[in-house]
């Protein structure tokens, strides 16, 4: 099996033993990377786990971890634009996309390379916040897997009332005057956890997890992405919309959402999973857009619950 490798840090990911990344190369030619990890003993499956914008595969190695302890591999992407993945602009730190269905692309060369790897079966899907659109949108479009989970899925993005007609400008802007690669208004260069202090976060409340975000991104600061363009924001919108008027797939699904959610638009997701068959919204209390970032006793129950359900599928 021709697999190339490609950095893994496996340091500060404090993910399972024997972690690895490799290259893979998209449909249209990008190159993106690919990390897994696998438990030891017996395998129920595998977690197809789709990051947010800004994030990267070490991030999620204490959720492998988790997983892992209860007999689940990990798969997670860095999208192209983030992490290790080739970047779309000279400007590295600026999140961009040229269309937000491009993501599907990243999604087609991950899920080739779980196959080549022949990752354990049945799979299943997590999506966090921007993954949580990914994600959804592959499910949509038939992705291999037997049940889902989100936590705080993208569908809708938390914009000030004051502020909406202004994105739709922007948006309309962007496409009409060539200004879609610049940085949206209010945004930084900087890294969120890099320009923001643990005090007054808007992503989670538990000190030791947000120091961890820092702590990566100082070792490795390739990993970094700061604010979006207004490219971005505009093919995130568009992307919002289009999936709200789409049916929910017929598929299993548990949405976590933190009662004290401040970055997604709480009310598309709240619209969504009430015309989801058989879906359920657990809403999480004390806790922030990093659901799975949470307190020790959180993050136990968020795992116990998602792993549970794929329990239900596991072979």
């Amino acid at each position: 099996m021709d697999l190339t490798p490609a950095p893994f840090f496996a340091d500060i990911a404090r993910g399972p033993d024997g972690g690895q990344a490799h290259w893979v190369t998209t449909s249209d030619g990008l190159r993106i990377r690919v990390g897994h990890w696998r438990p030891d003993g017996a395998e129920k499956g595998t977690l197809l786990l789709f990051p947010g914008r800004t994030e990267y595969i070490e991030k999620y190695g204490a959720a492998a971890q988790d997983l892992a302890d209860r007999g689940y591999a990990t798969l997670a992407v860095d999208w192209r634009g983030q992490g290790l993945a080739d970047r779309m602009l000279p400007e590295r730190l600026l999140g961009h996309v040229g269309a937000f269905r491009d993501f599907q692309k990243d999604v087609d060369a991950a899920v080739n390379l779980a196959e080549r790897l022949a990752l354990p079966k049945p799979w299943f899907v997590l999506g966090h916040s921007m993954g949580g659109a990914i994600g959804l949108r592959a499910v949509m479009e038939g992705l291999p897997v037997k049940a889902c989970v989100f936590s705080a899925p993208m569908w809708g993005i938390q914009i000030p009332p004051a502020l909406r007609p202004v994105a739709r400008l922007l948006s309309a802007m962007g496409d009409q005057f060539g200004i879609g690669a610049m940085r949206t208004p209010t945004t930084t260069l900087a890294p969120y956890v890099q320009a923001s202090p643990f005090e007054g976060n808007s992503l989670t409340n538990d000190a030791e997890m947000y120091r961890l975000m820092q702590d990566q991104l100082a070792a490795q600061p390739d990993l970094s992405l700061g604010g979006p363009t207004v490219r971005w924001l505009g093919e995130s919108l568009r992307e919002c919309a289009d999936l709200a008027k789409m049916p929910s797939p017929a598929l299993p699904c548990i949405t976590f959402l933190g009662t004290q959610e401040q970055i997604v638009n709480t009310a598309a997701i709240h619209d969504r999973m009430a015309r989801w068959p058989g879906g359920e919204l657990d809403l999480v209390k004390n806790a922030q857009h990093e659901v799975m970032m949470e307190g020790a006793d959180t993050r136990r129950s968020i795992f116990d619950k998602m792993t549970r359900l794929f329990d239900q599928y596991a072979d």
